[in-house]
């Protein structure tokens, strides 16, 4: 694996806050639609048909996970495919605005790499904007690093990275 930007050393240390607001991890379900569009609308800029939610929760439905707020209201995401053997890829991952920094994102990442070590995956890739230093810096906690340039990958043209992390 080719790496053009070092990965954050150490363990992964993400304190939550004092009095974080009680937040739910479940699966995804067909109403939590128009929520997740919104979040996707919002924090990464980007409009997908609604049925496609429904139609990669069915492909793995493990991988879809949703943090709800005490209302059962969804606030966060996590979609993830599995597209090549022994390969996780996070396809989708944003936290409501209000609810960022609270450790809604942190639950999110950590159950999903929980799952993808249950299932024997050795891998996870993700891609993310080259230009959303809080997300990189997110992501290097988990020792993901970046192993490629991905030249005018968003819809607007902004180039990504993909950023990868070998499970142990």
């Amino acid at each position: 694996m080719r790496c053009i930007a070092d990965t954050a050393p150490g363990p992964i240390v993400s304190p939550f806050p004092s009095n974080p607001p009680p937040v739910t991890l479940r699966g995804f379900r067909p109403s939590d639609v128009p929520f997740i569009a919104s979040i996707v609308a919002d924090a990464l800029h980007e409009r997908y048909d609604p049925s496609l939610y429904a139609s990669l929760s069915a492909e793995w439905g493990d991988g879809f996970l949703v943090a709800s707020d005490p209302h059962d209201v969804p606030i966060g995401f996590l979609l993830g495919v599995n597209q090549v053997e022994r390969e996780a890829r996070v396809l989708m991952f944003a936290v409501e605005r209000t609810h960022r920094t609270q450790g809604v994102g942190t639950m999110l990442m950590n159950e999903f790499l929980v799952r993808c070590k249950a299932r024997g995956f050795r891998r996870v890739t993700l891609e993310v904007r080259v230009s959303n230093a809080t997300a990189i810096r997110f992501y290097t906690r988990y020792q993901y690093s970046v192993v490629d340039l991905l030249r005018s990958y968003y819809s607007d043209g902004e180039n990504g990275y993909q950023m990868a992390v070998d499970l142990n």
